[in-house]
């Protein structure tokens, strides 16, 4: 088969599945009538932050079936791995809609959808960045900013839907709708052969800190450099997903807007998400991807301060402080996909980046962990952005520790 063409279709349906995926990131506007529902039924106060176990949890369990679905994909192709992947994620989200209980909750939203969603993100994402070797950083950023720009596009929907039907119709018609989109998409999907590259193609060794090799996950963990990029994308998600899952509460509570307000808030920092990785996936391609994420974790500085100092009435400055911690979030996010491949090889991406998105899974708990901690034990979100600087300065200091780790790497010959 001629896949000249035919990777772009399958890059198309990939976008689509991921967008459909990434209505995990939509939770706050979820949470918040979510917490006041069981509050309700059960006589029970909770509150958002109480919820954000569920955020917690579905972004921990990620990383367990991208891994097991990685090897099924390198196996047998993405399009199996989707299909039982699609059918969990959409599953996961209408069972919510039948949630009396916070323990329902984590177990339908939680754990079933987050590794419905392992399933899915690994398998499209992997898949597409083997049928462009050419163009790694655009389809890593591409395939992400899609599975972010759905933050954009599912809050006021969701919005709408729980003011007209409520919060349990929410549930149930968006995970039905999903469920059919990521299944029917799947069949587009093929599974890239195994060495392919575009015709004219050549790799530039040049570009690389060190040429890649097609390592497997036992010699990638045997690799100082893994141990170094798994940490640098730990401290440089934990900033943007502390905003993430609490954007809404954050909004609210802090500068004192009003819900509505709020949701716009929270489709801003998915919008500068979905920026970000697009922008950092390109540019990554011509500067590098050390020296994009060594930028994405200075700007970040700025933005967390100015998070740092937002108070009561301080809308401006939220906003663009948001933004700035959601795009470099997303720098992250675009980049990712792309470097793991250049670092380990191709061939075996798939298992390769679910076992570094393991560092992300630390995030997700870390950062809305770090956030509702804070809160219960001062009465405010502020003082976590501290906290979050700190990470990105870590991240800082690990781009270098990277260079002088690759540097030292012994060279090898690519082994198709």
């Amino acid at each position: 088969m001629n896949y000249e063409r035919r990777r772009w279709l399958i890059l198309l349906a990939s976008c689509f599945i991921n967008l459909c995926v990434g209505s995990m990131y939509a939770w706050s506007v979820f949470s918040a009538p979510m917490a006041e529902y069981l509050s309700q039924i059960n006589q029970t106060p909770l509150s958002a932050a109480d919820l954000a176990r569920v955020f917690v949890v579905a972004n921990s369990v990620g990383p367990v079936t991208m891994i097991t679905g990685g090897k099924i994909n390198d196996t047998f192709g993405p399009r199996f791995v989707i299909l039982v992947g699609g059918l969990m994620f959409g599953g996961g989200i209408y069972f919510s809609g039948f949630a009396t209980q916070l323990e329902h909750l984590i177990l339908s939203y939680g754990i079933v959808t987050g590794l419905g969603l392992g399933m899915v993100y690994g398998a499209t994402i992997s898949n597409s960045i083997k049928f462009f070797p050419d163009r790694r950083g655009l389809v890593g950023g591409l395939t992400t900013a899609l599975f972010g720009i759905s933050s954009v596009i599912i809050p006021p929907i969701a919005a709408l839907i729980i003011s007209e039907m409520g919060i349990i119709a929410s549930f149930k018609i968006i995970g039905l709708a999903f469920m059919l989109v990521i299944c029917g998409c799947a069949f587009l999907v093929d599974k890239c052969p195994v060495g392919y590259k575009p015709a004219g193609w050549q790799p530039d060794e040049k570009r690389q800190a060190f040429p890649a090799v097609n390592k497997n996950w036992r010699e990638m963990l045997q690799s100082p450099v893994f141990y170094v990029l798994i940490i640098l994308l730990t401290c440089g998600a934990v900033a943007g997903l502390m905003c993430i899952a609490l954007a809404s509460p954050l909004a609210q509570h802090m500068v004192g807007m009003s819900v509505s307000s709020a949701t716009i808030a929270v489709s801003t920092l998915a919008l500068f998400n979905v920026l970000g990785r697009i922008f950092a996936g390109v540019i990554s391609d011509k500067i590098g991807r050390i020296n994009t994420l060594s930028l994405a974790c200075l700007i970040s500085l700025p933005g967390l301060y100015g998070l740092y100092i937002s108070g009561q009435g301080d809308v401006s400055l939220f906003y663009a402080s948001i933004s700035i911690v959601g795009a470099c979030f997303g720098a992250f996010m675009g980049v990712f996909p792309g470097f793991t491949a250049d670092q380990f090889g191709a061939k075996h991406n798939s298992v390769n980046f679910g076992i570094m998105f393991t560092g992300f899974a630390i995030a997700g708990f870390a950062g809305p962990s770090i956030m509702t901690a804070v809160f219960h034990s001062t009465g405010s979100y502020q003082h976590a952005f501290l906290i979050g600087i700190g990470f990105c300065l870590t991240g800082l200091l690990l781009t270098w520790v990277y260079r002088v780790a690759s540097r030292r790497q012994p060279q090898q010959i690519l082994n198709n």
